[in-house]
């Protein structure tokens, strides 16, 4: 990879010159009950500061954009505190700036580092100068106050221009997973879980001991890290135990592995032209590059060839290294996206890294550790990225960020070295020239546990299984609740492979040994 001097690069070349990160616990000293506004714009505000501006410097913002939060992520969600109807505007106000447009980004945790690229791409287009992306989550503080008499009121009628892009979802669940009650993201990383364990061979005990393994030096991290929701070192064995504390979430996932979305959280990035950030007199010093990107899409969860691993995320990873001219050995430090253990193995799988890379697999802690916050967990991660690499000048930080089951993807490569700006990688055509596999909804006869989950459903537990007939077919079924020996072998025993009928009774496949 060539490296030129700042100098001769041209002046749209985008420069991310600020970051900012703010968080409070129920349990801190000076908690404040802060809403989702208030966070987002304490961490904007760190973020101007970050670059050494006040924010009356860049009142003439070109943009401003909102990552969505979850309780605006689907069209029944519910903000039991209240909302602005404006969330970039009212961050704008709070900072004082004065944005000549609002975004309020799609449904999705690759939004924060897709951001970064897409408002990049338009800074180095000459078409805005300026941009400030900001995200933020209050979950803790909603769940904590609802329905609460003293319950602060969040709501606000802003108002405004708002480019408002929609939810985005319907690539992540299908009527058809409603009907099994595979609609949260555990029990859908969960049938992931079981897939990659199949394709790796690993009995539940074997595979329960590597989840363990993978994710016990993130919580090393975690405790360590100021903003961390649940600071708190664990062991492997620790993670994985089944307990009263740590409750089996969607099998094999314990409540330790899953993605903590109570938080309180907010992080934000200011992205510029090298030229206005020469105008403005940031210190050199703060300027970090992006040297490559990439992202891509998957089909759904139930139509990928393999639910075992993910040809998505590797082809983004794949794709933003080539785009930065270096390989996996190269990178400095790494953020892996981490809400289930297969989220991360997707990366390890596709890249060839061992679950303790000495560069360690997270720069925050991790989603269930560090907080889920939301859809806006890799702004932290971009925060920390480029935090790591201003302390040590021409290293390199990967993020990889992913959005739904794994169905969004994308991936930065960030370094204080100056570059030229990069089209990107674009892995999709690749991608979307495999075939999916072919799914049913109701099929009667002979088939294969492909993978599978136990979730509560209707005050008990519910074996959901994904299985594949002789012609290759895939369909969701339920475990039949009268078959004894299928339920003891879906709690304690290998279901993978196992031979089941299924029969349509009420629009479901029921499932039973044969």
């Amino acid at each position: 990879m060539t490296h030129i001097d700042d100098a001769a690069l041209d002046p749209t070349t985008p420069v991310l010159v600020g970051v900012g990160q703010f968080s409070e616990r129920l349990d801190d000293p000076g908690y404040r009950a802060l809403s989702a506004v208030d966070l987002g714009a304490q961490a904007a505000l760190a973020a101007i500061a970050d670059a050494g501006l006040a924010p009356t410097a860049v009142a003439d913002l070109d943009v401003i954009v909102g990552v969505r939060q979850f309780e605006v992520s689907h069209a029944r969600a519910v903000a039991p505190l209240g909302r602005s109807d404006n969330y970039p505007r009212s961050v704008a106000d709070r900072v004082g700036v004065d944005p000549a447009r609002a975004v309020y980004d799609v449904v999705g945790g690759d939004s924060p580092q897709r951001l970064v690229a897409e408002f990049g791409a338009l800074i180095a287009a000459g078409e805005i100068e300026t941009a400030l992306l900001v995200g933020s989550e209050a979950m803790s503080t909603t769940r904590h106050f609802a329905g609460r008499d003293d319950a602060p009121d969040f709501t606000e009628a802003r108002g405004g221009q708002l480019e408002d892009r929609g939810y985005e979802i319907e690539d992540m669940i299908t009527p058809s997973q409603v009907r099994y009650g595979i609609i949260g993201p555990p029990s859908q990383y969960a049938l992931l879980e079981h897939a990659r364990r199949a394709r790796v061979e690993l009995s539940r005990e074997e595979y329960a001991a590597t989840m363990g393994e993978l994710f016990a030096p993130l919580t090393e991290v975690a405790a360590s890290n100021p903003h961390s929701a649940a600071p708190v070192r664990r062991s492997a064995a620790e993670l994985v135990e089944v307990t009263a504390k740590n409750r089996m979430v969607a099998d094999p996932l314990p409540r330790f592995l899953v993605a903590r979305d109570q938080v309180n959280q907010g992080a934000a990035v200011l992205l510029m032209s090298l030229g206005r950030a020469r105008e403005l007199g940031v210190d050199p010093r703060r300027w970090v590059f992006l040297h490559g990107y990439a992202k891509a899409r998957a089909p759904r969860m139930i139509e990928r060839p393999e639910m075992g691993e993910s040809p998505t995320a590797a082809a983004a990873l794949n794709g933003a290294l080539e785009s930065a001219g270096v390989g996996i050995d190269a990178i400095d430090f790494l953020d892996i996206y981490s809400c289930f253990p297969v989220a991360v193995f997707a990366a390890t799988d596709a890249l060839g890294l061992a679950s303790d890379d000495p560069r360690g697999l997270t720069l925050t802690g991790g989603l269930p550790y560090f907080g889920g916050a939301g859809n806006n967990y890799s702004m932290h991660a971009i925060a920390e990225a480029v935090d790591r690499v201003r302390t040590r000048p021409g290293s390199r930080a990967l993020v990889a960020a992913n959005g739904g089951i794994i169905s969004k993807y994308a991936v930065g490569i960030y370094s204080t070295t100056p570059r030229a700006w990069q089209p990107g990688v674009d892995p999709q055509p690749a991608l979307d020239a495999v075939p999916c596999v072919e799914t049913v909804d109701e099929y009667d006869g002979e088939s294969v546990v492909e993978t599978f989950t136990i979730v509560p459903f209707g005050g008990a537990e519910m074996g959901v299984l994904v299985c594949r007939n002789a012609s290759g077919t895939r369909f969701f079924a339920q475990a039949d609740p009268d078959d004894e020996k299928l339920a003891e072998i879906l709690a304690t025993g290998e279901p993978l492979g196992q031979r089941v009928r299924t029969r349509v009774v009420d629009g479901k496949n029921l499932a039973a040994l044969y």
